[in-house]
């Protein structure tokens, strides 16, 4: 697909000197924190983007199989979700509102609560939060908190909840942790049902009923040591821990057993969620109703948004509890309708669903071919492929270590070869599709063929 091209002779110009990728991030490299990360994966600067492609100032282009981590979920500058900021803009609308309200979000509040379970539809509030996820996780704990008059909570091992000090003291990855001190205490880690690694050593039902039984073994026990919590939250599929689906089993007995005990379930949908499963929220595959959902990413249309929703009967909050300055985000909002009306389409997800399969299915034959691959996962177009390594020591079920170590290899000749996929898991080993909801096929074929290509070649290299 050609990109529009904007740019005279195709390149950036600094005082009228043509540039280099190189010469940009030489620059970022000196003016910006040393938090940052893509840029080491990923060392371009973009000009251009349209669909599943974008455009560095070299006239590279690449296939976006990142898309904003999950954000852009019809691509870059859809040309319907574009018309309709325009046409915002164009009136005059205003667009910044705090949390005033407007016909724009009243809009896409009922928007959203029209695509909540039925059970959930007249009994629910909505949290505008600041735009980051993160935001939405500090507001969720800070309400249930409040409304429950407890303090613990609950979290999973494999867990992301982003990276503020509330969020991030609920979220497994240890290295994230290690120089912030002091983080919310009273948060309980559980284990997650992952059959490829087992936290029981067990695998298949025998580890999901196992991670079951013991979640309502503790929580019930007198002498567990586990004061009743304020609050359980969960990904129902974990994404920054390597793409894992949460067994419908867990999630009912989760649900359940908070229900039971009248605990608070959080379950967090920021990533996983809008269509990114092939469900409009992923916890819809288990038939279930939380008491508080977290959105991000994708429902802000390609602009900066994070809601919560939220059981009425939790809304214990006084006035200004709970704030941001950017909570009234209307081009969010006028952006975030048009996605969810097209994303929730039946015809849309079932499409979701056949794409990410079709990929999964191409993944597995790939997977008999090489060593180095240990397990394909995923629901919809959120999948995962862990890397192994093969003249490694298997575990008690016979899985192999993770490679870290590979996985980077093959992010690095992916971006060689023109596309651009992030990795994620433990150590670093599970590369993942976060690519565009309504990629096409041709695309997704595109993709295939390059992550076939580079998996073969270090897979060959690593057999020397």
């Amino acid at each position: 697909m050609a990109l529009k091209n904007d740019f005279q002779d195709n390149t950036a110009k600094f005082g009228g000197q043509a540039v280099t990728n190189a010469d940009y991030m030489i620059r970022q490299e000196n003016t910006e924190s040393n938090a940052r990360s893509y840029p080491r994966k990923f060392p371009f600067s973009l000009v251009r983007a349209k669909g599943s492609w974008i455009e560095d100032v070299e006239g590279n282009r690449y296939l976006d199989f990142l898309c904003g981590a999950g954000t852009l979920a019809l691509g870059h500058n859809d040309p319907e979700i574009n018309q309709a900021m325009i046409d915002l803009i164009s009136n005059d609308a205003p667009l910044h509102t705090l949390d005033l309200t407007t016909p724009v979000k009243d809009r896409f509040v009922h928007t959203l609560i029209s695509l909540l379970p039925e059970e959930m539809q007249g009994n629910v509030k909505i949290q505008f939060c600041s735009p980051s996820g993160t935001d939405a996780t500090d507001a969720a704990i800070k309400l249930c908190k409040t409304a429950t008059g407890r303090s613990s909570v609950i979290a999973f091992a494999g867990g992301y909840h982003g990276m503020g000090h509330g969020a991030l003291s609920l979220t497994g990855n240890i290295g994230a942790k290690a120089k912030v001190h002091a983080l919310m205490p009273e948060v309980n880690f559980f284990p997650y049902p992952y059959d490829y690694r087992c936290p029981f050593g067990l695998g298949g039902e025998a580890g999901v009923k196992a991670c079951c039984n013991y979640f309502e073994r503790m929580l019930k026990d007198p002498e567990s040591g586990i004061t009743k919590p304020a609050a359980v939250i969960l990904e129902p599929i974990q994404g920054e821990g390597g793409v894992i689906p949460a067994p419908v089993e867990f999630l009912q007995t989760v649900r359940r057993v908070t229900k039971e005990l009248g605990i608070p379930m959080i379950v967090d949908e920021i990533q996983c969620g809008v269509g990114r499963s092939g469900r409009f929220f992923a916890f819809e595959y288990a038939d279930i109703v939380p008491d508080v959902i977290l959105c991000s990413k994708a429902i802000g249309g390609t602009q900066p948004m994070s809601v919560v929703i939220y059981n009425k009967e939790l809304d214990k909050w006084t006035p200004g509890a709970h704030a941001g300055t950017f909570r009234g985000n209307q081009l969010a909002m006028c952006a975030g309708t048009v996605v969810m009306n097209r994303v929730s389409q039946p015809e849309f997800l079932a499409e979701v669903r056949a794409k990410g399969d079709y990929l999964r299915e191409k993944m597995l034959e790939l997977k008999k071919k090489v060593s180095i691959i240990g397990d394909i996962r995923g629901k919809g177009l959120m999948s995962g492929c862990e890397f192994v390594d093969p003249k490694g020591t298997p575990d008690v079920i016979g899985s192999l270590p993770a490679s870290g170590e590979i996985a980077a290899l093959i992010q690095k000749k992916c971006f060689e070869n023109k596309l651009v996929m992030e990795k994620g898991g433990r150590h670093g080993s599970v590369m993942r599709c976060l690519c565009a909801l309504n990629v096409s096929r041709e695309d997704l074929d595109t993709m295939i063929s390059i992550f076939e290509k580079v998996v073969i070649e270090v897979d060959n290299e690593f057999k020397k």
